[in-house]
């Protein structure tokens, strides 16, 4: 019978993300294949070219303010993306942090 899992954030280290400097993640868990749910730091100036990923996608704003698109979000703000729907370009106004989950694969990034 499966459990519960619990994971003390604190104790894992982030990944830099080379392809975005200023970028790191924080693997949570994988809730299906190709999927992910992490943590996601960018610091302030820090952009994320337009995309889009083959699966949907929900963000929500821990902390600091970014700019999606035309649309400005602040810590509390929730956005959800369908699959196939391009966005972005993420642009970090502040340091941000951010908790995604992704039912899918990562998808492909325009070039900065």
């Amino acid at each position: 019978m499966p459990e519960q899992t619990f994971v003390e954030t604190t104790d894992r280290s982030w990944q830099s993300l080379e392809q975005f400097p200023g970028t790191q993640i924080l693997p949570l868990a994988a809730p299906v294949p190709q999927g992910s749910i992490h943590k996601l730091r960018m610091a302030a100036g820090t952009i994320i070219p337009v995309h889009q990923h083959p699966a949907d996608e929900y963000v929500y704003v821990l902390s600091g303010t970014v700019q999606t698109g035309k649309q400005t979000c602040e810590a509390g703000m929730f956005w959800f993306t369908p699959a196939h729907i391009r966005n972005g370009p993420h642009y970090a106004l502040t340091d941000v942090e951010l908790m995604t989950i992704r039912l899918g694969a990562m998808g492909e990034f325009e070039k900065v």
